[in-house]
């Protein structure tokens, strides 16, 4: 039983690495702290690193332990979480020089890099499958787990909105209400409220959009430029790629934001409709991630990426 192995390496390892995706959205910082702390129960302390994260995320329990490097080359055992690929994975050296690795997600293009691979596609957050986990290894969980996962849970379902929420999501919160973990205030801090840098990113992203492939398609995009101009902070542009969604007849909202090696762009996609599936056309450029809500990396300036992009989402429109 797979839940028995991690749990014996867990037991066996002396010292243990948290370590997940680049750009960490709530579900990643989330279940890394969530994970932490749970951790803690069985005895063990565990080191999160993570190079950096928004402040939004700044309210989590224990958020001030996150170390952004270790003196700890190799680690007995490393635990990545929420994260489907070695090359996505924050870090990563410290993973490749554990002694044990194991991967807990739930991204259907999960290659299955660890020793020991738990995947659950069908879970709507990395964070509800440490909750059935936990159970699984009787492991209480107090406000300040409950808070953390949670977390991970309404960022990655919007709020219980997404089509991947599922009944054992809305029992979940259900439970975590009763713990006393306060949910509305969760998506308040989440999904409700923005930094005035945001805010501005967010302006300057509504006035770019583009609707292409007869309105069915939702383009815009944030620079370096944009960034500076408007003095934003890692996790400002969260968000902005849902803007497009919310037109009407949009299937597809694409958003790309330039990084800092300026003929890079990260891509974020969202998918409006059961019949496109966003995660295979981020697979085509070395991405993925889940059918409504995916990713990748794509290298040009605005318009070479836009065309990279909507010859490959043409395809995908026209079948």
């Amino acid at each position: 039983m797979t839940l028995d192995e991690i749990l014996e390496e867990i037991k066996n390892a002396n010292n243990i690495v948290l370590l997940t995706h680049e750009t960490p959205d709530g579900d990643a910082i989330g279940s890394s702290l969530g994970m932490k702390i749970a951790l803690e129960k069985l005895g063990k302390n565990a080191d999160i690193i993570i190079t950096k994260y928004a402040n939004m995320y700044s309210f989590l329990p224990r958020c001030e332990e996150i170390k952004t490097q270790s003196n700890i080359k190799n680690y007995d055992l490393a635990i990545s979480l929420d994260c489907a690929t070695l090359k996505r994975l924050d870090n990563s050296e410290y993973f490749e020089n554990a002694k044990k690795t194991i991967v807990i997600d739930h991204h259907g293009s999960n290659t299955m890099y660890g020793d020991i691979n738990y995947v659950n596609p069908v879970s709507p957050a990395c964070a509800e499958i440490l909750l059935a986990i936990f159970s699984y290894f009787k492991i209480d969980v107090d406000v300040e787990i409950g808070t953390c996962l949670m977390t991970g849970i309404i960022t990655d379902t919007g709020g219980l909105q997404y089509p991947s929420t599922t009944a054992d999501t809305f029992e979940y919160a259900a439970e975590m209400l009763r713990k006393g973990v306060n949910i509305s205030d969760i998506c308040k801090k989440t999904l409700q409220t923005q930094t005035k840098s945001s805010f501005e990113l967010s302006k300057r992203a509504i006035d770019r959009i583009e609707l292409l492939e007869d309105e069915k398609v939702a383009f815009t995009y944030i620079t370096n430029k944009d960034f500076k101009d408007v003095n934003a902070e890692e996790g400002d542009h969260e968000g902005i790629v849902n803007i497009g969604r919310e037109i009407q007849g949009v299937e597809i909202s694409i958003f790309i934001r330039q990084k800092e090696d300026e003929e890079e762009y990260k891509v974020s996609m969202r998918s409006n409709t059961e019949k496109i599936n966003v995660s295979d056309i981020c697979l085509v450029f070395g991405g993925g991630g889940h059918p409504r809500a995916a990713g990748a990396t794509v290298k040009g300036n605005v318009e070479q990426v836009k065309e990279k992009i909507m010859t490959v989402v043409d395809k995908y429109l026209n079948r």
